[in-house]
């Protein structure tokens, strides 16, 4: 999943990341990663930044309705950029095969609720929807 810790920097660097925090107005505070369509062969996922927001939405951003769903929920603990990684590949190979649930088809979220998630000690969160 090469580029993701890019993308994050591209964001943070030209803005875009401040203007997402600004429409922040839901029950999640805090910005989102939000993947989709992992393909493990050619080691690439689709990745939106993101934020929860009720309302209009800026001409410069498109709205996307995560469907309802039952979600199993990871803290995660450590440097985003170290941690998260780390905590997708401790899901998927050891807490997945490991329980009765299957992975919905619904974008998984990254909850990036913590000020400073690039801190040793940042606390975020991994939703990924399950049936």
């Amino acid at each position: 999943m090469s580029g993701v810790a890019e993308f994050w920097m591209e964001a943070n660097a030209n803005g875009t990341s401040g203007e997402l925090a600004e429409l922040m107005n839901s029950e999640i505070k805090g910005l989102l990663g939000i993947t989709d369509n992992y393909n493990e062969e050619k080691n690439t996922v689709d990745y939106w930044i993101a934020v929860e927001h009720a309302g209009k939405v800026p001409a410069d951003f498109r709205e996307f309705t995560v469907p309802k769903s039952k979600w199993a929920i990871f803290e995660v603990r450590g440097s985003a950029p170290i941690a998260m990684p780390e905590a997708w590949n401790q899901i998927y190979t050891e807490w997945i095969p490991s329980n009765g649930y299957e992975v919905a088809d619904i974008p998984a979220i990254e909850a990036y609720t913590d000020p400073d998630s690039y801190k040793d000690d940042s606390s975020n969160q991994i939703w990924l929807a399950v049936k």
